[in-house]
């Protein structure tokens, strides 16, 4: 299946689905504020989620996600590399990665969302994460303690963290709060701002799939102006 006709496959999903472009049908109520944005009125944990960027940022990026999703590595190279340079690593912006695993399609997905988080454990969380999305393969949960190996890590305290399942309750939840907001494919965009402990985001807009680095900074750009503007810095 070519790239255009998954893209295509995707835009299928959400024209067939009754879920709006934002998620405010789902709280009942938007409106909206200076510079376009909208208000979704949702507030999401993000509680014990992988993040990368300063601790201190007051605006957030969160990703839904499937290891097995093609959309979701076609982000990764693409957009995410300059979303990283030009917003993370700056200081901006906190980008988390919420575990989103769609198994009814990739019966392999929730395994490897649990072994990104064990490699975590021994703090090779975004690593792991950066070789399970670019290694989509049928029979890739085999693959797992070789990958843990490539990665120097303990391979036994990996094996041990996976086949207890440690983390597959956090996997759950991800999957769970998915579901309580609609959503409909990976990958899809949270975007919003932190409270002041940086672990709850009001959401105010919404990306869906794998699009160009363009729509991230339209989307970004005003809610950065006005959560920096606000706070006086």
């Amino acid at each position: 299946m070519s790239v255009r006709t998954l893209r295509w496959f995707f835009v299928v999903i959400l024209a067939a689905s009754p879920i709006p472009r934002v998620i405010a049908q789902s709280s009942g109520q938007a409106e909206v504020l200076p510079g376009g944005q909208t208000a979704l009125h949702v507030s999401l944990s993000l509680d014990g989620v992988p993040a990368m960027g300063d601790e201190k940022a007051r605006v957030a990026v969160v990703e839904f996600s499937d290891y097995q999703c093609p959309f979701c590595l076609i982000h990764a190279n693409q957009s995410l590399p300059r979303l990283v340079s030009d917003y993370v690593k700056t200081g901006k912006v906190r980008y988390f990665f919420k575990d989103f695993p769609i198994e009814s399609v990739h019966s392999q997905a929730v395994r490897e969302a649990e072994a990104a988080h064990c490699a975590g454990e021994q703090g090779k969380y975004w690593e792991m994460h950066d070789r399970l999305l670019k290694n989509q393969q049928p029979q890739v949960v085999d693959e797992l303690p070789a990958y843990a190996l490539a990665l120097g890590l303990d391979v036994s305290r990996f094996r041990q963290c996976l086949d207890k399942g440690v983390y597959a309750a956090q996997v759950q939840r991800g999957i769970e709060d998915g579901k309580k907001y609609r959503i409909q494919g990976t990958p899809t965009f949270f975007i919003g701002t932190l409270d002041n402990q940086g672990l709850r985001m009001d959401v105010l807009t919404m990306i869906y799939g794998a699009q160009p680095y363009a729509d991230f900074q339209k989307a970004l750009d005003p809610i950065l102006a006005n959560a920096y503007s606000s706070s006086g810095q």
